[in-house]
């Protein structure tokens, strides 16, 4: 399977190379707002220009019977599978203070007696080995149920789908049942909900299950024999987390 490059970085640098010419001409006005015209233009230009070249750099990423063969920075050659001890496609955490959900990316634990010189700085999220990312999701075309669809066929035992694991996790909830617990009607509902979400993979539907599930938990009903709910908190809390997890994989492949 090849992999394309996705267009978003060329169509987003000519945007903002096209923004900073029609800036830099209107600071050519004589104009009050000169300086500001000028910043923005030159914002425009550095910015698009860093688009453009990382939308026109060298790139190659096709998975195969005999490996992965890679054209990259730093990394440019065919990377047989007895190099390769482990590959896991994640989807990482958005950062507390962020709104934008992080790209997937592949992560790569290289095998013993690898040649592959790149510096591990990640963590595998399966058994926390050393490995480092091979691949950003968003700088290809497809989408990432594709490429772990090509990853598992060819990959075999090596690929884990860790975002496959993290939606298994919330499939059969076991709350123990006891006196004054969580209403379980209410809370299977809001579960259900969390699940589907995650089943779908359309953003919209996610963050709008994560919002419900947020605001249900400040005031859950109680039952005379309900779900326990420090176990209902700790699920509520690793399924609200998970939905805030998941990129829109169809915008990514758009």
């Amino acid at each position: 399977m090849e992999l394309r490059r996705s267009r978003s970085p060329l169509i987003g640098g000519t945007a903002f190379l096209a923004f900073g010419v029609v800036m830099l001409l209107c600071s050519r006005t004589d104009s009050a707002l000169r300086a500001v015209f000028f910043g923005f233009g030159a914002f425009g230009l550095l910015r698009g220009g860093v688009l453009a070249f990382n939308g026109v750099r060298p790139f190659r990423f096709h998975i195969g019977a005999e490996g992965l063969t890679v054209r990259q920075p730093g990394l440019n050659r065919l990377v047989p599978w007895a190099e390769i001890d482990a590959l896991i496609l994640d989807q990482p955490l958005p950062s507390p203070a962020g709104n934008k959900v992080p790209s997937a990316v592949l992560l790569l634990v290289p095998a013993s007696g690898s040649t592959l010189d790149r510096p591990l700085t990640q963590r595998s999220p399966v058994d926390d080995r050393p490995c480092f990312v091979l691949l950003g999701l968003n700088d290809v075309g497809e989408s990432p149920n594709e490429v772990a669809a090509a990853l598992a066929r060819y990959g075999d035992s090596r690929f884990t789908d860790f975002r496959e694991l993290t939606r298994q996790r919330f499939d059969s909830p076991d709350f123990t049942i006891g006196l004054r617990g969580y209403d379980p009607a209410r809370v299977d509902r809001l579960i259900r909900q969390g699940q589907e979400a995650l089943a779908s993979d359309v953003k919209e539907k996610r963050l709008g299950a994560k919002a419900e599930i947020e605001q249900a938990r400040k005031s859950l009903p109680a039952a005379m024999r309900g779900y326990n709910t420090a176990q209902v908190d700790a699920f509520l809390d690793d399924l609200s987390a998970a939905l805030a997890r998941w990129d829109d994989e169809k915008q990514d492949a758009g």
